[in-house]
């Protein structure tokens, strides 16, 4: 897989929007390739142009975490995106005064070096704290604003999955996108048909995920508001759907699953038993074009599909 890293420019960016770690991308410098490179597609206009020449996009869920570097920081994105990584699954939600931030859990003690609830604590608070990675080890790292990770996004070119929690709504967060500027570089995740609908009436012109396998699927989510051309089928992490990517496919409409979940249960854990990951290159082979995984730099490394989706169509 290439690694491609931000240019000096767009580092200065992100230094604006927040202090990042000089370790969050060691290898960054000039270049010219991407200095120079033409102005990314509009979201639709690119999943479609992957779709088309049959690449695929791997999505880092949590935002990709590994070690020093713990999952939902801007840190870990753009270490990510050093390795090649260009979309990225994070969970939004807000503090009790109003500010949106990258937070999975409800409670804070697993993945910072506080205690209580999120909904419960001010911002003040929260950006005092420090991230924990994976193996329990402390960082350096704070939680970040949503809009420091957006005004992120839209100066490297990556696409963000938002994944809303219970304490933050689909209108606060799509207010916060169109606020930002940044409307090509993020994908809502909706978990039902009455979410898509919630997404939809928040901003139609976003992108989202909702279920579908097939012409009905969409037409179902049409009628609820949702454009099929802003529409990402998703199939689940259960088993493969040849059939149903094969419809979604016909109706123009990219089709996703995902490898993740639980540890020892995930097909990431099935489809590494054996130290091969040929399954992965299956999905592609069988028309997959996202693909959610815990795995993202080691299915990165198998695959060639990634690369040339990003040679391609940009980002």
């Amino acid at each position: 897989m290439l690694r491609i890293t931000l240019s000096i420019a767009a580092l200065a960016t992100l230094a604006a929007c927040g202090d990042i770690s000089q370790k969050a991308n060691p290898d960054a410098a000039d270049d010219p390739a991407l200095s120079a490179s033409a102005p990314a597609l509009p979201l639709p206009d690119y999943f479609d142009c992957v779709r088309q020449n049959k690449g695929v996009l791997i999505a880092a869920h949590r935002g990709g975490p590994a070690p020093g570097y713990p999952e939902n920081t801007l840190e870990t994105l753009q270490y990510g995106f050093s390795q090649g990584i260009r979309v990225f699954e994070i969970d939004v939600a807000e503090s009790r005064d109003g500010v949106l931030l990258l937070m999975h859990d409800n409670r804070l003690n697993r993945t910072t070096t506080g205690d209580g609830y999120v909904a419960d604590t001010d911002w003040a608070t929260l950006s005092g704290l420090r991230m924990i990675d994976n193996d329990g080890q402390r960082t350096d790292f704070q939680p970040p604003k949503l809009t420091d990770v957006l005004l992120w996004a839209k100066q490297s070119g990556a696409i963000l999955e938002l994944d809303r929690k219970p304490t933050t709504s689909f209108r606060n967060i799509a207010s916060a996108v169109r606020a930002a500027g940044a409307g090509d570089n993020v994908l809502m995740i909706s978990y039902s048909d009455a979410e898509a609908a919630e997404i939809a009436a928040a901003d139609p012109a976003l992108m989202l995920t909702a279920s579908a396998r097939g012409s009905r699927d969409i037409g179902r989510l049409e009628a609820l508001g949702v454009d099929r051309t802003r529409l990402v089928a998703w199939t689940g992490t259960n088993s493969p759907d040849y059939a149903a990517w094969a419809r979604n496919l016909k109706e123009g409409v990219e089709p996703a699953f995902g490898t993740l979940g639980r540890r020892g249960e995930r097909l990431d854990d099935l489809y590494w038993a054996d130290g091969d990951g040929s399954e992965y290159r299956e999905l592609v082979d069988n028309g997959l074009v996202l693909l959610a995984t815990d795995e993202p730099y080691r299915v990165a490394a198998a695959l060639t599909s990634d690369d040339l989706a990003r040679q391609t169509c940009g980002r």
